[in-house]
């Protein structure tokens, strides 16, 4: 019997000391390479905490399929489980309402991640936060990018009038990472000296399909006129480059196409010449981010260490990827 007992207290007590905590995750498309990259990464971030802390941790990853009403009962779903953080890439930036509050009624803090909300929208209860970078760097950086391509190869300018002929792909309609991705990185252009002229733009919804369709459209529209194209994400840029290469045009005679966010498929091309830059948008970063985060709210340690700005955001900084540095990315 004294044996028994020694052994039943030796196991109990093992036991109280590891930490258990449960963070949900839903997605607003699973299939969004950048997106898709990121939670790998944020997967492999969390085994590597567990190992260091000693603690257990129980992810549940769900994907809303573009659907803010289905993400809204994924996160009432979430909450039934017992999930102590629950972290929304929201479909809709414009509509945190409902999950807000569901949030505050239950007393389970949110992070939203990558897609930002309205600054307001993030105040109304204060445990509600952001992960992410900053759209207007994105923008200022493509521009950057784009700019100092044109300036420094001739070739750039297929009809040597001096003036870059351009068109857009943007995101999303409406959105406003779209928006400012589009108005940064042409406004960067011009402030860096390049005289512009926009020939057109396509909404390709952030997908490489839609923008290899779209930019096969335009390419018919404006034959061997483009110059330049500015994609708001990689997966656009791409297919914009799948476009290119179904067109029967020589490389020679392909426009430059600038991206953002520094996928593994964007970094390839970028190393390949198809690509001419990219910017990096850090999933490494924000990953690690928002699991301190999460860990310091789930279990009550403290914010003083996770870097929180305002006490509400934690942003990571773009950074420009060419040719000459894009193996460092790679690594």
């Amino acid at each position: 019997m004294a044996g028994i007992l020694l052994l039943t207290g030796c196991g109990s007590g093992k036991e109280d000391s590891v930490k258990s905590i449960k963070i949900g995750v839903t997605l607003y498309d699973q299939y969004d390479t950048f997106i898709s990259e990121l939670m790998q990464t944020f997967k492999s971030t969390t085994l590597k905490m567990e190992s260091e802390k000693g603690v257990a941790i129980s992810l549940e990853i769900l994907d809303a399929s573009g659907n803010q009403t289905t993400q809204n009962e994924q996160v009432r779903t979430l909450m039934e489980k017992g999930c102590d953080v629950i972290c929304v890439n929201l479909v809709d930036r414009t509509e945190p309402t409902t999950i807000t509050d569901m949030a505050e009624k239950n007393n389970i803090p949110i992070i939203f991640f990558n897609r930002e909300l309205v600054a307001e929208d993030l105040e109304r209860w204060s445990k509600l936060y952001y992960v992410g970078a900053d759209a207007f760097d994105s923008g200022r950086l493509e521009g950057e990018l784009a700019a100092d391509a044109f300036l420094t190869d001739a070739t750039m300018d297929k009809n040597q009038d001096g003036i870059c002929q351009y068109v857009v792909l943007e995101g999303e309609a409406g959105h406003q990472d779209a928006i400012v991705r589009t108005e940064c990185s042409v406004n960067m252009l011009i402030e860096s000296g390049v005289q512009v002229e926009k020939l057109g733009y396509a909404i390709a919804n952030w997908n490489r399909a839609q923008a290899q369709t779209k930019v096969a459209t335009l390419l018919t529209q404006y034959p061997g006129q483009m110059e330049l194209i500015l994609a708001n994400n990689d997966d656009m840029a791409l297919g914009a480059i799948d476009a290119l290469k179904a067109s029967g045009l020589s490389r020679d005679e392909w426009p430059a196409v600038v991206g953002i966010d520094g996928t593994d498929p964007g970094l390839e091309a970028v190393e390949k010449g198809e690509m001419v830059a990219t910017v990096y948008n850090d999933k490494e970063g924000q990953a690690d981010g928002m699991l301190n985060l999460a860990f310091a709210l789930a279990t009550d340690e403290g914010l003083d260490e996770v870097g929180l700005e305002n006490d509400r955001y934690i942003r990571l900084p773009y950074q420009k990827v060419t040719k000459e540095n894009v193996s460092d990315f790679q690594k």
